[in-house]
């Protein structure tokens, strides 16, 4: 993947973000390059995924072509400062990601892992390149692109079940349905005896469990996760990195992560 970085427009790419080549020698063997091709995780991600067969390896060795479910093509993001000056946050990124595949994005602070995230959400336009999804453009937030935001962005006059069925009654999906939603993606998070909670009553974890289940409630197809577990301490970390990988085992999503860590990001992913 090219191009994630931060700088004023027209400076050496290589000089910034992910093109830092000290940044790059120093990262471990199994990250993956897209120049040089992907490496398999190690990590008890790689167990789950491989127990289901879905991996792209398994799909190579039985004749099939992996479905290329998300694209980004030559994409650039240039943003005006106060001053009314450039600033270079993306410059000519691609990349692919498969159906079904976890896919991590990894970088410093302000190096543009956000915005790209926000391009695939459609909350902005690019201003070179084209995102599609399933061979679609994206020019606008869609139903089948969930966000899980790093602070939660709960509603904190709803309760955890207000917030769960949110996105279904935008949907205006019938009651019947929604409940039958909401008692899944609620039991499917551990939250069950916590309907009636605010979000100030629920720890950290808890918290974003709600906003997980909230995002999986609407049926996405791709879930984008921006950092979801910055703001967690460490074993809370652990915990819900081992709980969104039981989670996307029962239900394979694309996922598309961004972290600034590389351990997590060899835990969870596919490719990096």
């Amino acid at each position: 993947m090219d191009g994630i970085g931060g700088g004023r427009a027209g400076g050496s790419a290589e000089r910034t973000g992910l093109h830092d080549q000290q940044r790059q020698d120093a990262l471990p063997q199994r990250l993956y390059s897209a120049r040089h091709g992907p490496h398999r995780r190690a990590g008890p991600g790689a167990r789950l995924h491989h127990a289901q067969g879905r991996t792209p390896d398994h799909a190579l060795a039985q004749g099939t072509i992996a479905v290329s479910q998300v694209s980004v093509t030559n994409v650039s993001k240039v943003h005006i400062s106060i001053k009314g000056e450039p600033l270079l946050a993306l410059h000519d990124v691609n990349f692919q990601v498969e159906q079904n595949e976890f896919f991590s994005i990894v970088g410093p602070s302000g190096c543009g892992k956000t915005t790209l995230l926000n391009l695939l959400a459609g909350f902005e336009q690019p201003t070179r390149g084209e995102l599609r999804v399933g061979g679609q453009l994206i020019t606008a937030p869609g139903w089948e692109r969930a966000v899980v935001f790093q602070e939660y962005a709960l509603f904190p006059w709803y309760t955890v079940s207000q917030n769960i069925r949110y996105g279904l009654k935008r949907k205006r999906l019938p009651v019947d349905e929604q409940n039958r939603l909401f008692d899944h993606y609620i039991g499917l998070v551990g939250l069950r005896g916590f309907e009636s909670r605010y979000p100030r009553e629920l720890s950290g974890g808890m918290r974003q469990r709600v906003s997980i289940a909230r995002a999986l409630a609407v049926n996405p197809t791709i879930l984008l996760m921006d950092e979801p577990f910055a703001s967690l301490d460490v074993q809370t970390r652990e915990y819900m990195q081992d709980e969104l990988l039981k989670i996307w085992q029962r239900e394979p999503k694309t996922v598309i992560f961004v972290t600034h860590s590389i351990d997590e990001a060899i835990k969870l992913s596919d490719r990096i």
